[in-house]
């Protein structure tokens, strides 16, 4: 591993120091050359408080998913070389949990400063790398920011415990601390928010950090590591390891000072680091795949649930764990709703991100072949096509927001997560019928349902096996809120005083001072 030398400048940094790395890290002929702050931009690691390449040379190019554009590459660190980022950990967690609860709110709530004051940039890099609106990322940023200033507050509340005594002369108490090192995984299509939800959470607990990003937005992250670092976190307490995750993680899930896991992405692979983390028993949060039905009875308020309908659909181009993926209608209203929803989803707008668009690109190709093949799927069944219903002219990773409705049971659809702006209706009759469907699914992370019966939402709430349910509304999330899911949606909650909880031990003492 080669760290950026810079003999004679502290880590804190120097004009001398930035300008010399920001000429290391230029790409003068991309799109991220126009950031208002160029040192923004990393292509190195950070790991133990400097920015390191792999002895190897190795690097992963990352482009921009509205144009293919080449934005930049980041170096690929081998299997040793990301065991030296837990070395780095482990060796700063004595300090940093041993540090007042207060001066890690202070750093924390430095951070989130600095992630505020550099909000425009770090939103461009986002829509460069990732492709979102950018509206829509100058929303994930404040969510961003959001965690690490809830966190920074949350840092002080863990206190010691007294119980009351079921034995002669002892004193009891219950005391919170902090497991030890925490590894993060992060996922694409949330590159800056997925990271500061687990890491302020962790760090906040008195936890060092090892975090990997998705190697397809691996800037967004890399910046964050940069303002941490002029946040004055000390070195080791976080770090951020580019490269495969097969390759990065995998030393990660064996070492027995790695005490906790949070990962967000796929059922799948979160199935793999479940069983992995068996051998050394950590501490386990994860935040799968999503498939979340649409409830909507016949007298909810139509224009709202509409509305409503559009946002769970589209938000993220459909990119998002928590977007609806099965609309499911009572029959009264079925005709009407699917015309309604139909005709909006034709005028959103789809282009590059920067132009703010409705709709922007799909990550990578896969993405859209999944998108194919779910409306081939089930327009072979039966279902028909409102709107959309293929690639969009602008560009090869763009998608038409899709309306298919009559969707047959049978259909892949309604089976699988789409994760794309393609959106399946279909029709219920009873209370019982729409229940049934709805839990009809390996998946648990969020349903949304659309009621003006005060009974029936008591009802279905309890009933609906989902980790959150979203009433008459689609936006839900935030930093006090316990974000997770059930069944194979997930394991544990992230947000909340709830997201501290798997990054600290609970310790009884008992006492006698004979």
């Amino acid at each position: 591993m080669i760290p950026l030398s810079l003999p004679g400048h502290d880590r804190t940094g120097s004009r001398h120091r930035e300008e010399a790395v920001s000429e290391a890290i230029a790409f003068p002929k991309s799109p991220l050359a126009g950031l208002r702050d160029p040192r923004l931009v990393r292509q190195f690691s950070y790991v133990g408080g400097r920015w390191v390449a792999a002895a190897s040379g190795e690097t992963i190019a990352v482009t921009d998913p509205a144009t293919g554009d080449f934005l930049g590459e980041v170096t690929s660190l081998s299997a040793e070389e990301s065991a030296l980022a837990a070395d780095a950990a482990a060796a700063a967690f004595p300090g940093w949990a041993g540090a007042l609860p207060q001066e890690r709110g202070r750093l924390l709530r430095r951070w989130h400063e600095l992630i505020l004051e550099n909000r425009e940039d770090l939103a461009r890099l986002m829509v460069l790398e990732q492709g979102k609106p950018i509206s829509e990322a100058r929303g994930e940023i404040d969510y961003a920011a959001s965690f690490v200033d809830y966190y920074a507050e949350e840092a002080k509340r863990p206190n010691i415990e007294s119980v009351t005594s079921h034995l002669p002369d002892a004193e009891m108490e219950v005391w919170l601390e902090p497991v030890g090192v925490a590894a993060l995984i992060t996922p694409w299509n949330f590159p800056s928010a997925m990271l500061t939800r687990k890491a302020a959470a962790a760090l906040a607990a008195g936890c060092t950090v090892v975090a990997h990003p998705s190697h397809e937005t691996p800037f967004s992250a890399l910046a964050l590591a940069e303002l941490a670092e002029r946040a004055g976190v000390p070195a080791g307490a976080f770090n951020v390891v580019t490269g495969s995750a097969r390759i990065v993680v995998e030393p990660w899930l064996s070492d027995p000072r790695v005490r906790a896991l949070s990962f967000t992405g796929s059922t799948e692979i979160g199935r793999h680091l479940y069983r992995r983390c068996g051998d050394t028993v950590k501490r386990i949060v994860m935040e799968l795949g999503g498939h979340a039905p649409f409830l909507l009875f016949a007298d909810a308020d139509l224009d709202r649930a509409v509305d409503e309908a559009v946002k769970a659909k589209f938000a993220t181009s459909g990119q998002d764990c928590l977007g609806a993926n099965r609309f499911l209608v009572e029959r009264p209203v079925y005709a009407e709703f699917c015309e309604r929803f139909a005709a909006q989803a034709r005028v959103l707008s789809v282009d590059a991100g920067m132009k703010d668009p409705d709709i922007g690109p799909l990550t990578n190709e896969k993405a859209v072949r999944k998108q194919e093949e779910h409306v081939a799927d089930a327009l072979a069944r039966g279902a028909r096509c409102l709107a959309g219903g293929g690639r969009h002219e602008k560009g090869p990773l763009f998608f038409a927001p899709t309306v298919l409705v009559d969707v047959p049971a049978d259909a892949l659809i309604l089976r699988e997560e789409t994760f794309g702006p393609v959106a399946a209706i279909a029709p219920f009759d009873t209370e019982a019928e729409a229940l049934a469907r709805a839990n009809d699914s390996e998946y648990g992370l969020i349903a949304y349902l659309h009621t003006r019966d005060p009974r029936r939402i008591y009802r279905l709430s309890r009933a609906l096996q989902y980790g959150m349910v979203a009433v008459n509304r689609t936006k839900v999330t935030g930093a006090p809120i316990p974000f997770g899911g059930m069944k194979q949606s997930g394991i544990g909650r992230e947000g909340a005083r709830h997201g501290m909880q798997a990054f600290m031990d609970i310790k009884y003492v008992c006492r006698d001072w004979a």
